[in-house]
């Protein structure tokens, strides 16, 4: 083993040297030299050395091809095995273009033969410019990672903040609201049984009309905010909409469930279910259509939800703001739990929307062993909260 250095440039080239000669290894230091580069190169010939060497830092690798008991590609491998960002030059004086070609195919950065070193040292910066600038993409490539799993764990504390907080404002619309209204019943009530005269018990009648569209439209909004019907599970809920969706709108909606004893990871059923609801929405205001279908099922470890009418469907314009902010909503709720939405619009008309979820595969096999179909983990997500 051998340590030398040159010291013509202002950068020092860390360079592991793979070579059983010491002459060839002082005539690689004295061309790059001639080059004008500066550079601390160490000579390793024993196998294992090199394989301990490799877990150091190195701004390139030059390598011999013929070497005692193996050989340069040898060494290419223990670099890719490493995922080594390295760059490796495989210098010869004996390769055939074969080999060399398969080397370079196999991740050598570059090979030469040792009677014609003048593109050695271009070579050698080449190769260490190509490897920074792919450490850099890799490291952008981390950080686009880290960067999108902290946007999808941002979107689900938002997903869950929300709910909270809706939870919070129908908790309140129900103590304070709905008693309130409540007890103004109770006394038109009262007033309506003692009142005389025949004006004063018209207009209580009126006020009392008044006051149970009141009480109606709070518990529709309760419900909007907080529906608790999930805690029968997601089937019941979506049988419940279902059938309210028909009677408000006069579409008919038929529902198609695959299997009803569903055991769901908690926060899937609630994505399902507001899934559900804005794309009935959604159909009662634009689609213009006189049927929706809802099917809900379980195959295979995946939970399906699929949405479809026989509206007047979507154009190629509509589709192509699929990622507005009512659609953009879905797809980040549906990625709180793992799972997407596609949205589509068959030729014939109509529209169709599939919200996808994988499922643990433990919660698939633990069924629930309560009587009642479709509950979840057996603890309201309003219990939780």
């Amino acid at each position: 083993m051998t340590i030398s250095a040159v010291e013509q440039a202002p950068r020092v080239l860390r360079v592991l040297h793979v070579e059983d000669s010491e002459l060839d290894h002082q005539l690689i230091l004295a061309q790059l030299g001639r080059a004008g580069l500066k550079v601390e190169m160490q000579r390793l010939d024993a196998l294992p050395a090199v394989l301990a060497a490799l877990e150091r830092p190195w701004d390139a690798i030059i390598s011999d091809y013929n070497l005692p008991g193996y050989s340069g590609l040898d060494v290419l491998e223990a670099v890719k095995a490493r995922q080594l960002l390295t760059p490796f030059i495989l210098v010869s004086g004996e390769i055939g273009e074969d080999t060399a070609v398969g080397a370079m195919r196999n991740g050598a950065s570059d090979y030469l033969l040792k009677n014609n070193l003048n593109r050695l040292a271009p070579a050698l910066l080449h190769a260490i410019d190509a490897a920074e600038n792919e450490k850099a993409r890799v490291a952008a490539d981390h950080e686009l990672v880290k960067s999108k799993q902290r946007l999808h764990q941002l979107a689900g504390h938002l997903q869950t903040s929300v709910e909270l907080e809706r939870a919070a404002i129908a908790r309140e619309i129900h103590d304070d609201v709905g008693g309130s209204l409540t007890a103004v019943k109770f006394d038109l009530a009262w007033i309506d049984r003692h009142a005389q005269e025949p004006e004063v018990r018209q207009r209580v009648a009126a006020a009392l009309e008044t006051v149970n569209a009141a009480i109606e439209a709070s518990q529709r909004i309760m419900h909007n905010l907080r529906p608790a019907i999930l805690e029968q599970g997601l089937v019941a809920a979506l049988q419940w909409m279902t059938a309210r969706f028909e009677r408000r709108t006069g579409i008919e909606a038929g529902l198609r469930i695959g299997e009803e004893r569903l055991a769901l990871p908690s926060g899937v059923p609630l994505v399902a279910y507001r899934t559900a609801q804005e794309a009935l929405t959604n159909v009662s205001k634009h689609a213009l259509a006189t049927r929706v279908d809802i099917e809900l099922s379980q195959d295979s470890g995946v939970l399906t939800l699929e949405i479809r009418d026989n509206g007047r469907g979507m154009g190629r314009g509509d589709l192509a703001k699929e990622r507005s902010f009512g659609i953009r909503g879905l797809h980040e709720r549906a990625a709180t739990v793992g799972g997407w939405v596609d949205l589509s619009s068959p030729p014939g008309g109509g529209t169709s929307l599939i919200l996808t979820v994988p499922l643990a595969q433990d919660a698939i096999d633990a069924l629930d062993d309560s009587t009642d179909f479709g509950k979840d983990d057996g603890q309201s997500i309003w219990g939780r909260a």
